[in-house]
């Protein structure tokens, strides 16, 4: 497989770079590890959809976009807190 380039700001590199040694790869190792265990958006948008689905026929849960979006805030609050401890 061909290499690609990939133009980051030095500090990046150097972090990433870092984050490899210590787990013992390279950088370009590390890399093509983390690519394969992130998911595009359309695939985390077909995971919850699945979810979705799982849950709805698990229990007939079915929240509204509005109950969805006060869910979703609920979290982002309490993410936020939790962070701040």
């Amino acid at each position: 497989m061909p290499d690609a380039n990939i133009r980051i700001p030095e500090e990046a590199k150097d972090r990433l770079a870092a984050i490899a040694a210590a787990e013992g790869l390279s950088l370009r190792a590390y890399l093509a590890r983390l690519s394969e265990t992130l998911l595009t958006p359309a695939e985390r948008a077909e995971r919850a959809e699945r979810a979705r689905v799982a849950l709805y026929d698990w229990n007939g849960y079915a929240p509204t976009a509005a109950e969805q979006r006060d869910l979703d805030r609920e979290l982002d609050r309490r993410l936020t807190e939790a962070g701040d401890l």
